[in-house]
């Protein structure tokens, strides 16, 4: 492509890695400080709040700035006071879309969701409007070298998990939401930490993509992804593994 210079492409490539890196700590430190002011900010009685300094030391952020966050709660003003609140819409190809945010102002929130699914072919919905598509679990990650598959299975089981599946390389452990943090407990004390403990929607049903409406996907989800306020999003979406390869290149 005339004017192309290689330098420039990495120079931005670094830029924006940068810059998601920033959106994705800003993001855990909010979670941090929510969780902390809601409940006591001392992660040992807080579970919401371990699982949210977990997930922190997973993106290999730093003690101090993890401390910083549980801080700030105690000391917040009534400004900073941030709510859950869930939107639901499709997007292209009729794909069902979840969008988890953590907002001070709903009425900014809502505009910037609607605007990014209308800007790239979708529709804003009503609460409810896709999440019965869903089913919401909880889910606990571990290494497969941290055990035997049946040695995890039996230890879910105990804890009151619903289902192990276990491969070469991780065994996931599912429970029902309420149940997420005494499972993760009842497995930290036999295995250790675990890699990840958190919250999911899966979708029941999932809608293949051509190269093409993947795309139009991976843009709406880049857009909510981009916006401060959100938190996760989840669609129910199947991408082939050629179609993500030409994505890639």
């Amino acid at each position: 492509m005339a004017g192309h210079s290689h330098a420039k492409n990495v120079m931005h490539h670094k830029g924006a890695q940068d810059a998601r890196r920033a959106r994705q700590f800003a993001k855990l430190i909010r979670e941090i400080t929510v969780a902390a002011k809601q409940g006591l900010p001392d992660p040992a009685a807080n579970a919401r709040l371990r699982a949210a300094v977990a997930t922190a030391y997973k993106q290999n952020m730093s003690k101090d700035a993890v401390d910083r966050a549980i801080k700030k709660a105690s000391g917040a003003a009534a400004g900073d006071d941030y709510s859950d609140v869930r939107y639901e819409g499709y997007g292209p190809a009729g794909v069902a879309v979840i969008v988890e945010t953590l907002t001070d102002n709903r009425n900014r929130t809502a505009s910037d969701v609607r605007s990014a699914f209308s800007k790239h072919g979708g529709a804003l919905g009503e609460t409810n409007s896709v999440s019965f598509m869903f089913q919401r679990l909880g889910v606990v990650t571990y290494r497969a070298a941290a055990c035997s598959a049946d040695d995890m299975l039996e230890a879910a089981i105990e804890a009151g998990a619903d289902d192990v599946v276990s491969n070469a390389e991780s065994h996931e452990v599912t429970c029902a939401t309420e149940s997420l943090f005494a499972v993760r407990d009842a497995l930290e004390r036999r295995f250790g930490a675990p890699d990840e403990a958190k919250f999911d929607w899966r979708a029941g049903t999932l809608v293949t993509l051509d190269e093409e409406r993947a795309a139009a996907v991976m843009k709406l989800i880049d857009a909510l992804e981009e916006n401060d306020d959100v938190q996760n999003v989840y669609a129910n979406y199947d991408i082939p593994e050629d179609v993500l390869a030409r994505l890639s290149d």
